[in-house]
């Protein structure tokens, strides 16, 4: 049976990631904000064993706790999948509020993966979550696209550096999903496309689907999203800004 740690799995993409591998035989380590919550979660999965470890990770002293954590308890996987942004233009939005995210989007997957790859074995896994993002400009969330840059980046540099040691590293990126996460960043999902929408089930089993296969150092989570991707190769990357701003809800009054 094997012990995995996920982060932001109180709600979203990550909740039903948890789902979905307790269902496996999974034990698992819930990491969120709120006990609360993570104790209602932890007690309704199937299997036993799962614990929660709360947890701010855009506050240092936590992100330091959890990687303490992380040094003195084995973990056979690891999903960094806490994360956040902000629909905004970039000066219209707090200059601290930007930062935070920067923190938790970046520094805490940095200082989280160190823990965990310095006591990794073969046979171990470690998933970034990215975005499409990540791989395109997007006015209206430049400081959170930006950091999913990072994340893309800094994957797939770790997934070469440790595939002789057969530890696999996954930078995973889905596109817009059906969740809490455009609320808490001051839009709501529906002022995207239908199109363009997954649900977090979906992008939570091509996420799984991903780990087992341990194939690529990158995923790009949807057909659409995949497609989009694709033409890009084909216009300016002024006409490719262009597409993505007019399509951005933060760039909507």
């Amino acid at each position: 049976m094997k012990n995995l740690l996920i982060t932001g799995a109180s709600g979203g993409i990550g909740l039903e990631t948890a789902k979905l591998l307790a269902q496996k035989g999974y034990t698992l380590t819930l990491v969120a904000r709120s006990g609360d919550k993570l104790e209602k979660i932890k007690n309704s999965l199937p299997g036993k064993n799962h614990s929660f470890f709360i947890a701010d990770l855009s506050v240092a002293d936590d992100v330091n706790k959890l990687s303490t954590h992380l040094q003195d308890k084995k973990y056979d996987i690891l999903i960094n999948n806490a994360g956040s942004g902000l629909y905004g233009r970039f000066i219209d939005l707090t200059l601290d509020e930007q930062i935070s995210g920067m923190h938790l989007n970046m520094d805490a997957v940095v200082t989280l993966s160190y823990a965990f790859l310095k006591n990794a074995k073969t046979g171990d896994a470690l998933v970034n979550i990215a975005s499409l993002l990540g791989h395109s400009s997007f006015p209206g969330a430049s400081v959170y696209a930006s950091t999913k840059s990072f994340v893309a980046n800094f994957s797939e540099s770790l997934w070469y550096e440790f595939k002789s040691k057969g530890i696999f590293v996954l930078g995973f990126n889905p596109g817009a999903a059906k969740s809490e996460f455009h609320s808490n960043a001051g839009k709501q999902s529906s002022a995207y496309p239908e199109i363009i929408l997954s649900s977090t089930q979906d992008v939570a089993k091509e996420m799984v689907a991903a780990l087992e296969a341990r194939k690529k150092p990158r995923v790009m989570q949807g057909w659409v999203n995949r497609l989009i991707l694709f033409g890009f190769r084909f216009l300016s990357r002024k006409m490719a800004v262009n597409i993505m701003g007019n399509m951005s809800p933060g760039m909507k009054d």
